[in-house]
């Protein structure tokens, strides 16, 4: 056989290849999978046939292992006899008809019902809300529950960590969840671990990538949750994880960024489902099931005017759906006067684009808080890629200033309800990360996230169209390449 048969055969054969990689993945790639995401992995398949394969591979899966998706329900079931309190009547006439419907949505899709007679406290200051969390610690008699993505022993957080010795020193049981990446390559990490270890606190790594002791899955699904329980009395959840206000980043300490989050302070029935969530990944970890939750009968509801209505939102890879992405839309097109928005990583689907700029069309004030300066370049530029078609529909965008990154993750709707919690306004928190949120209902809470976003708007500056108008073209050439691939999930 001649060289050029040979090649022939050889060209053929690729050709065939290459039609069947392609064939392959126009039958698997849109299965199950929003039509943005599928023409992501398409067209970086075609393109890039090897690369993008390799990719999908790695993570194109956007669920957890089937295991873990099938404990997650069965633990759905355990959550609803943990909380503390029935479902609430959603007949009070009090309550707008829409809000009943999506408090009723959360539950059916979690298992965690609204509640009543709750009080709440926004915590801005980094170091303060540590010491707070430290504070509530020192008051524990029973058990403390701890969940952080990020975790890290270091000055910051030194005084946390010295509270948990503390209530070991009590007989106070202290439980720890960790993510594993993220926390892992931490610097200082293995001091971190050696530490809990050395003062008695139980923990445990969550979502571990560990292929050889068969701990795996996509590697970027990740637990992304933060909060902390006290004795089932007191709850802290909010944006900011464990560790200095530099995430402790050589990188980040030389350019000067540095954190700005937004946490809050919870007492009440609520903390039950804050607690439910905490027992939950606990389980699903270390396969213990726990019983540290507060009766309902020995739950103090507060009788104040100023009472908040309540409601926790777990979701994650782990859900056969997006729980926090239908809250966010559903309060949206709920609101009837102002959505006001802050996200550090804003990259929204097609769906919450359309719902933003449906309330602008429909005279709502619509604004939009982020960092000018981004501490990653691709969402970085992802994010900038929607600024046009926002201001063009009215939204106000206000930049916080360099070097702080706004970190803080909260939304608020009219003058009455809000969320706040560890979720994004993006494709990863919505479908990766598991997250937790917190929906709320009372002016008095809304009245200090005001305040908050009035000391955004004095730090920060307001982008204005004509401002974005004149983007050099590089820049937004980067935006709409990074647009794209936001959209491989």
């Amino acid at each position: 056989m001649d060289s050029s048969t040979l090649t022939n055969i050889a060209w053929a054969v690729a050709f065939f290849v290459d039609l069947a990689i392609k064939v392959t993945a126009l039958i698997i790639i849109p299965r199950d999978r929003k039509p943005t995401a599928a023409m992501a992995w398409l067209l970086a398949i075609f393109l890039i046939p090897y690369v993008g394969i390799l990719l999908f591979l790695l993570i194109g899966n956007f669920r957890l292992p089937k295991a873990r998706r099938d404990e997650q329900a069965r633990i759905d079931a355990i959550i609803r006899s943990t909380v503390s309190t029935q479902s609430l009547e959603l007949t009070d006439a009090s309550w707008p008809r829409w809000f009943q419907r999506v408090v009723q949505q959360n539950e059916k899709l979690t298992g965690i019902p609204a509640t009543i007679g709750n009080e709440a406290v926004l915590l801005d200051d980094y170091q303060g809300s540590i010491d707070a969390m430290a504070e509530s610690i020192d008051t524990a008699t029973t058990f403390v529950h701890v969940e952080f993505f990020i975790v890290a022993w270091d000055d910051t957080t030194r005084g946390f960590f010295s509270a948990m010795e503390r209530a070991v020193a009590r007989g106070v049981t202290v439980r720890l969840l960790a993510d594993h990446l993220p926390s892992a390559k931490i610097p200082g990490s293995k001091e971190t671990f050696a530490e809990l270890d050395r003062i008695g606190v139980k923990w445990s790594w969550m979502l571990p990538v560990q292929i050889f002791k068969g701990k795996y899955q996509r590697p970027d699904l990740r637990n992304h949750r933060k909060l902390v329980v006290v004795d089932g009395r007191v709850a802290f959840m909010g944006s900011q994880n464990l560790i200095a206000r530099t995430y402790d980043s050589p990188k980040n300490i030389e350019r000067g960024l540095q954190w700005q989050e937004l946490m809050t302070r919870l007492s009440g029935p609520v903390v039950a489902g804050v607690n439910a969530v905490f027992l939950s990944d606990w389980l699903i970890e270390t396969g213990e099931l726990l019983t540290d939750h507060v009766p309902a009968a020995d739950v103090v509801a507060s009788t104040s005017p100023d009472a908040l209505l309540c409601q926790v939102v777990p979701s994650g890879p782990a859900y056969t759906t997006e729980n926090n992405l239908r809250m966010f839309l559903s309060l949206i097109y709920g609101a009837t006067e102002k959505v006001i928005i802050t996200s550090p990583y804003f990259v929204p689907d097609e769906a919450m684009v359309y719902a933003i700029t449906t309330a602008c069309q429909r005279g709502l004030d619509v604004q939009l808080f982020v960092s000018e300066e981004a501490d990653q370049w691709l969402v970085g530029h992802a994010q900038r890629s929607y600024y046009g078609d926002l201001l063009e529909a009215g939204v106000r965008i206000f930049m916080y200033p360099a070097p702080f990154i706004l970190h803080a993750k909260h939304l608020s709707i009219d003058d009455d309800i809000a969320f706040i919690g560890s979720s994004n306004m993006d494709v990863r928190s919505f479908s990766l990360n598991a997250e937790s949120s917190l929906l709320v209902r009372g002016r008095s809470f809304v009245a200090g996230m005001r305040e908050v976003e009035q000391k955004y708007r004095d730090i920060g500056r307001e982008l204005t169209l004509d401002e974005w108008r004149r983007e050099p073209a590089k820049a937004t050439f980067f935006d709409g390449i990074a647009r794209l691939t936001s959209a491989l999930n």
